[in-house]
């Protein structure tokens, strides 16, 4: 974690809404990392942490115990594709899919406050989160990534065609490790995000 944690400090800083972004997100996976709660208690202050629940039974008091370990160390926390949950723990905004970029303006009228970001591995994702009114993009896979669902990697110049073609703050995900992360370095983006890498020292 150490060494991510470092290289993503590095990154320029961007505001959206007043509020600093994170420059490290961590994606919570039941099945890659079975206990969260010990990564968000490592991660550096400032950091956010994308917890995913996948309709778990304990989703809302996961989330609970997540939102306790954000407030006492500085983190952000953001809901994956659930507002109903985002509202249940008091998160501080969504993660969407790609595919749900349409329902941004709707939520953003309820809950004007929330960060939203939204995945996108293509340009016209990009684009519709753009028009949705997205805060930030997190782009995957950018190097070969242990997401079972994880795509033909875009490398690191098809990531700078990416940050090239949107005024969006873009993150970088998939693959995004300790010997991989130096390489991102002048690329554009306003952080990095990882899921089981941040396991690691």
């Amino acid at each position: 974690m150490e060494v991510l944690s470092s290289a993503a400090a590095a990154f320029p800083p961007r505001t959206v809404r007043g509020q600093a972004l994170p420059h490290l997100l961590f994606f919570t996976d039941p099945q890659r990392v079975p206990n969260p709660e010990a990564i968000a208690e490592r991660l550096p202050a400032g950091a956010g942490i994308v917890y995913r629940a996948f309709s778990a039974e304990d989703a809302i008091e996961r989330g609970r115990r997540l939102r306790v370990i954000a407030t006492e160390r500085g983190l952000l926390l953001l809901v994956g594709a659930h507002p109903g949950l985002a509202e249940g723990v008091r998160a501080d905004g969504l993660h969407m899919p790609e595919r749900l970029s349409a329902e941004i303006p709707r939520l953003r009228a309820e809950h004007s406050r929330w960060l939203i970001t939204v995945a996108a591995h293509d340009r016209g994702a990009i684009q519709a989160a753009e028009r949705g009114g997205a805060d930030a993009v997190v782009v995957s896979p950018i190097f070969p990534s242990n997401s079972p669902s994880a795509g033909e990697p875009l490398g690191v110049e098809g990531l700078k065609d990416l940050v090239a073609a949107t005024s969006l703050p873009v993150y970088a995900l998939g693959g995004v490790r300790a010997r991989t992360v130096s390489r991102l370095i002048g690329s554009g983006i306003v952080g990095i995000a990882a899921v089981e890498a941040l396991a690691g020292p």
